[in-house]
């Protein structure tokens, strides 16, 4: 199963998206994040601050527009990367008013089996 869409369950809001799309720190790392990188790779690649950083990529994971991964070091400890998570953003208006739609990358089996265990991490 691929998901190529954001399912209506983890669809971001019009207002996430659009305060993030908005936010000049936010669109600076979107264009960094074609690759994952880490928080201090994205501290020095967009010049912002680390306390900055660090609330645009809440605001960025709040609208699904990044995904955070974990890797566990051999030595201990974990690095955590983001990359971008969205292959388009349409937003579209009808009768009833806006709507946004997120289409997704494809993921294969291992990044599928990595976000179930993600969310299951969240609920505990």
């Amino acid at each position: 199963m691929v998901r190529d869409s954001a399912s209506s369950e983890d669809s971001p809001s019009l207002r996430d998206i659009l305060d993030s799309l908005d936010d000049a720190d936010c669109r600076a790392i979107l264009r960094e994040t074609a690759e994952p990188m880490t928080a201090p790779e994205l501290i020095d690649a967009c010049d912002i601050p680390k306390s900055t950083v660090y609330r645009k990529l809440d605001r960025l994971s709040d609208a699904s527009l990044v995904r955070e991964q974990d890797t566990i070091n051999p030595g201990g400890g974990r690095t955590t990367t983001y990359e971008r998570d969205f292959d388009d953003v349409m937003i579209s208006m009808d009768d009833d008013g806006f709507s946004v739609t997120v289409e997704r990358p494809p993921r294969n089996a291992d990044e599928r089996l990595e976000d179930i265990w993600s969310k299951m991490g969240d609920e505990l």
